[in-house]
């Protein structure tokens, strides 16, 4: 299998899973719902490590996307930098929700009235933490997406369509994010990966239909 046919795989798999642990992640209100929390927990630490196991597997797709894009301009470098910051912050993001997160709920419901007011606030501590990491996400990884896509419209690989695209979205997100407009709970997080994972699945299924060059026939 050829590097860019493994790259588009990888950026195809990260993505999938991104969305499985959107469509099944719990809210703060579900965790904390009467008689549900076992069950919420559980569902909340097996979506954040599958998020967890994705983000190299991106990353690994990304350095792919961008040895296919590289140029003497440098875009596609700083915006492999740009992503590799982002993979770092919602690492972070997704450490609170699906790991912290779930501790400290387990203690608000088990503890007195006195202790859980303590654990109350560190719970939403945990969660301002995660909103915190959550934006610097979105601010780098449509900082890359916008980037590989000015990259894509300067050189003749790839279709101009998935140029377009991104340079919409990547401003869009960042407009809609940074103004308030959408905030990232469960649901805005969602509509910010869904509108991403368009960008990088189509970027894969590009570098996997690519041919081969002379100099990649060899890792075939």
């Amino acid at each position: 299998m050829t590097d860019n046919r493994m790259s588009g795989l990888a950026l195809i798999t990260g993505m999938i899973g991104t969305i499985i642990t959107m469509a099944f992640h719990p809210t703060g209100h579900d965790l904390l719902a009467s008689g549900e929390f076992d069950s919420v927990a559980r569902i909340a630490v097996a979506v954040h490590a599958l998020a967890l196991i994705c983000l190299p597997i991106l990353f690994l797709g990304s350095l792919g996307l961008h040895c296919r894009l590289a140029a003497s301009n440098r875009l596609s470098l700083a915006a492999l930098v740009m992503y590799g910051f982002a993979m770092v912050a919602v690492m972070n993001a997704a450490t609170l929700s699906g790991l912290v997160a779930p501790g400290v709920a387990r203690h608000m419901v088990t503890n007195e009235t006195r202790s859980r007011d303590m654990w109350s606030v560190a719970f939403h501590l945990s969660g301002d933490l995660n909103q915190a990491f959550a934006t610097v996400f979105v601010v780098a990884s449509s900082a890359a997406i916008l980037l590989w896509s000015i990259a894509i419209f300067r050189s003749s690989i790839f279709a101009r369509a998935l140029g377009v695209y991104g340079c919409i979205l990547a401003p869009l997100t960042l407009i809609a994010v940074l103004s308030g407009h959408l905030r990232l709970n469960v649901h805005g997080f969602g509509m910010v990966v869904l509108g991403q994972a368009v960008w990088f699945i189509s970027a894969g299924v590009l570098l996997w239909k690519e041919t081969p060059g002379p100099a990649q026939l060899g890792s075939a």
